[in-house]
Formats: C-alpha cells, structure tokens, sequence
C-alpha cells in the first residue's frame, strides 16, 4: 500500500480521517497547516491530545507547517475574533476564502516531499463552498501533478456523508478530544458560536455522548 498525506485540523471529521487512512495506507503523514487564526493555538493543543490518546497505527509524527494569512485576511472575523458567526448563523458565514485552495496547495507539495501519492481532506457532503467541490479536487489534483511531476490524488472519502455518519464511525475514538470552535474561551469551546452549535446538534443526531467541555450552555 503506498502512503498519504493527511490534512488535519483539530475536529472531529479529521480525527475520523487518520483512522480511515490507516486502514488503506501503509505510512500516514498527518499535516496542519497554520494560518495564524484565532483559534489555532488551542486547536493544535487538543490535536496533539488527542493524536496521543488514540494511538492510531501507521501515523507518522504530526508535521505542522506554517502559511500565514493574516496579512491578506486582514480585518477578517477569523483574524481579528471580532463577530465570529453565532449559533444562528448561517453556515455561508463560515467561509474563509481559498482555504482549500491553499491547504491543497502546501498538501500537494508535502506529497512530493513525503513520495505519498495520495492527499486527504475530511471535507463533507453538503459544503457549500466552491473549493470544496470533487470537481475542484480533481483539477487540484491534475495541476499538482503536473507542478511537481508525479502523480498525486486529491481525495475526500467522507464528501458524501453527514458529520453524524462520520462520528459514529469514530465512536470508539476519544472525540472528547477534538476541537471544532472558532471563538474559544480559556481553552475550552465558547458554547455560542456557528461550529459548536454544529458539534452539539450533530453529537445529538449520532446518538453519541457529547462530552465536550462548553464555557457556556448556549
């Protein structure tokens, strides 16, 4: 079996993903990429947690490398923590513009480095933007093999299932462990914000335990 590179942040759907690449690679590289956003440095806390917690074979080492966005972001809510979308927000509000373009890219690059021919997301089904389409995988893909002269896949094996699907496929994973906030408070989930009002309704629909530790009730 030939090896991938994982692009993982602290969420649950990319804690499900390294299980589903070692189980279909023989050598995994998980990867997050740092663009120096408001929640990064407790997220990166809790994947670190949680990669020590589970214990899953065939990972290499987490690699964490950098791509700061701040000065093109700007005055971006995910830059500044200022009107980070609420829990009745619509999911639209959560963009940050050419964020797959730009893991892809760095992801691809890796691959080439690594000589992994295959590189993973954990997007799912029912992302709105465009840049989480198959569509753009595939060109993704054909462009970075072309750039760095091998082949490379761009792939996303849950892009067709619901984040409850995904999470009881986890559900002997530590998910208490991961981290899915945009506005965290003192390390723990704000509670009030687009991301947790998901994880709390999408915990629900999977009928699974939601242990994760809120500053606030919502």
């Amino acid at each position: 079996m030939p090896s991938a590179v994982g692009l993982v942040s602290g969420g649950c759907d990319s804690a499900v993903l390294l299980t589903w690449l070692a189980r279909h690679f023989k050598v995994v590289h998980p990867v997050y990429v740092r663009f120096r956003l408001q929640w990064e440095t407790t997220e990166l806390a809790y994947l670190k947690h949680f990669l020590h917690a589970a214990q899953i074979p065939r990972l290499e080492p987490l690699t964490v490398v950098s791509l700061p966005v701040t000065d093109t972001y700007a005055t971006h809510w995910s830059v500044t923590g200022r009107r980070a979308p609420e829990i009745r927000s619509d999911d639209r509000e959560m963009y940050l513009p050419g964020r797959n373009l730009l893991l892809i890219s760095r992801g691809a690059v890796l691959c080439a480095m690594r000589r992994a021919s295959t590189l993973a997301l954990g997007t799912l089904r029912g992302n709105p933007f465009h840049d989480a389409s198959e569509k753009f995988r595939n060109q993704m893909g054909r462009a970075a093999s072309l750039a760095l002269g091998q082949k490379i896949r761009v792939v996303a094996p849950f892009s067709r299932m619901s984040k409850a699907g995904v999470l009881k496929l986890g559900k002997d994973l530590p998910l208490h462990l991961t981290f899915s906030c945009v506005a965290p408070n003192r390390s723990r989930h704000c509670g009030r914000c687009n991301k947790c009002a998901e994880r709390r309704r999408e915990f629900k629909a999977a009928g699974l335990p939601d242990l994760t530790r809120y500053a606030h009730k919502g």
